[in-house]
């Protein structure tokens, strides 16, 4: 357990930084928490960083407690809208990486316009639930396969829920797909905890530019809607162009914008 005093202005007491357990610290004013910091793995390896602290000296002086004992780089995602968690990023050293727009998306084929898509000629669209699991991590695999040999999958929207290790396929009833009559082509996965969040929309890559995402995106929307609801959520990479059109193109209206950072 590491302790670094200093003087904070919060009381006549002394700040301590505590490192309380493996990448886990808090800012102590006596007894009381004041700050707290936090860094983990996120799926794809990385090693994402947080702090949440009353004051930006707090935030500053966990920041550097952090620091020096984590291994580079580290990242971390903030809301855009939040201006004074960013300046203190900044203020660690972290860079601008890249930036995700969050959708609303109606769920209505009325509002959509997907009322009358269907897959194309040869496809056909399994539903959640009643995949087969093998086709199903293929077609993972080899998406994510093409994603990396190409752009990278760190340039995907982050990817939090925990899963075994080496396992990119967390709950396989979430995945719906594009089947042809030998393999899959794509899928989409959609979570509802407390709304339906469409976590990942893919094909692969000699499959696409035949109707294969619209298809997919019409089946699942329609699904939401007829389960009563009214819209979804999803996270699009500002610099992934036809995503965006895609989603736009049928109604969907950016929200809010996170800022991955980087040092």
């Amino acid at each position: 357990m590491n302790t670094t005093p200093f003087t904070s202005g919060l009381s006549e007491n002394a700040v301590t930084i505590t490192r309380v357990a493996d990448r886990q610290w808090h800012a102590l004013d006596d007894d009381l928490v004041v700050g707290r910091g936090h860094a983990h793995h996120r799926p794809d390896g990385r090693l994402f960083v947080s702090i949440d602290a009353w004051h930006g000296s707090i935030f500053d002086r966990l920041a550097e407690a952090m620091l020096a004992e984590l291994p580079a780089p580290l990242y971390t995602v903030v809301d855009e809208a939040d201006v004074e968690l960013t300046a203190g990023w900044r203020r660690a050293g972290f860079t601008f990486r890249r930036r995700e727009w969050e959708y609303v998306v109606p769920t209505d084929p009325r509002v959509t316009g997907l009322e009358a898509v269907m897959p194309p000629a040869g496809v056909t669209i399994v539903p959640a639930g009643q995949a087969d699991e093998g086709l199903l991590r293929a077609v993972d695999r080899a998406i994510r396969d093409e994603v990396e040999a190409t752009v990278g999958w760190q340039s995907m929207p982050a990817e939090v829920l925990p899963r075994p290790e080496g396992d990119t396929i967390v709950d396989p009833s979430k995945y719906a797909v594009a089947a042809a009559p030998d393999r899959y082509l794509g899928l989409i996965r959609v979570v509802t905890v407390k709304r339906p969040r469409i976590g990942l929309l893919a094909v692969r890559s000699g499959e696409r530019r035949r109707g294969i995402a619209r298809a997919l995106l019409a089946h699942a929307l329609g699904t939401m809607h007829r389960s009563g609801f009214a819209a979804a959520w999803a996270e699009v990479q500002e610099s992934n162009q036809a995503a965006s059109a895609l989603f736009e193109g049928i109604g969907a209206q950016p929200t809010s914008s996170n800022l991955e950072l980087v040092r």
